[in-house]
């Protein structure tokens, strides 16, 4: 039995990762029990296989990129998230980035993505996700940073993905609060605390 795992999602850019940290030093300031990580990665094969996939010099097949993404899920899964199960969990993207590039941005068949996800992590989801959503006028506009593989994408893509979450997340509304992007930070850090608190029933 996990505790909880709390995941952020969204397109790069979208303030995520930002809001995330934010969460974390949030859980640390009330002295919960944490974790927090990233996929790909958390292991050091994990981050090897982040870097290899995110190379700019990266010309593998986008099926070889979903086997190497769902390898290094199974890394983090087995080696950390298991061993802290104990623990709150927060994690920057998790199965629904997968679905969101691997399948409504590449095409790529949900079915089988479903069935080794469900090979790897035995029926586990998270038990609520942060969708971080950006206008579709400032998709590619907010990425920050070294620019990754997958940053160079065309507009269309970011906008087929973005679609993807939001279609993945009307499927259990009740597990997923949208972040709009064009909020104030501030905003959003509020929400989003807010509802971390009754998830972990901080008082």
């Amino acid at each position: 039995m996990f505790k909880k795992i709390i995941v952020f999602e969204g397109v790069d850019g979208s303030g995520k990762t930002y809001h995330l940290n934010l969460a974390s030093k949030y859980l640390k300031k009330k002295k919960i029990s944490f974790i927090k990580i990233r996929e790909p990665g958390g292991t050091k094969n994990s981050e090897y296989l982040r870097k290899l996939i995110l190379s700019d010099k990266s010309k593998m097949e986008k099926k070889t990129d979903l086997l190497l993404y769902l390898a290094a899920r199974c890394e983090t899964f087995n080696k950390v998230i298991i061993p802290n199960r104990k623990k709150i969990i927060l994690i920057d993207r998790f199965i629904d980035s997968t679905y969101a590039y691997q399948h409504y941005g590449f095409g790529l068949s949900m079915n089988l993505i479903k069935k080794i996800n469900n090979f790897i992590l035995g029926g586990v989801k998270p038990n609520f996700t942060f969708l971080h959503i950006l206008p579709e006028k400032k998709l590619k506009k907010k990425i920050s940073g070294k620019k990754n593989k997958y940053d160079k994408f065309k507009k269309n893509f970011y906008l087929k993905v973005q679609k993807g979450f939001i279609k993945l997340s009307k499927n259990n509304k009740k597990k997923y609060l949208l972040i709009n992007s064009n909020n104030k930070k501030k905003v959003n850090q509020l929400i989003i605390r807010d509802k971390i608190d009754k998830l972990v029933k901080i008082k």
